[in-house]
């Protein structure tokens, strides 16, 4: 995917409409631990290409906030711990 060049920064409080933007688009955005996240698989990803693409011109930068959204996902249950045996952040038990 295209590094953004809108020059726009995301603001915190669009955290939550960036996360149901990508989930929208067909990827399956979660936390992995408390410090990364991924939109979602590579199929996913390429599916949603043009999607991805406009989403990351409608909110600009978003690397700053990679720690609160990373937070977020977590708070509504989307994440994984690196090395559990779940494959799926369905799996965890900890959907909100």
């Amino acid at each position: 995917m295209a590094k953004r060049e809108s020059g726009r920064l995301m603001l915190e409080s669009e955290i939550p409409a960036f996360a149901d933007a990508e989930i929208e688009a067909g990827c399956d955005i979660c936390a992995i631990g408390h410090d990364c996240y991924v939109l979602g698989d590579l199929e996913e990803m390429d599916a949603a290409a043009d999607e991805l693409n406009r989403i990351g011109e409608v909110f600009g930068d978003r690397d700053f906030l990679l720690l609160e959204i990373v937070a977020y996902l977590r708070s509504l249950g989307r994440y994984l711990e690196p090395g559990s045996p779940a494959k799926h952040w369905t799996e965890n038990g900890n959907i909100h």
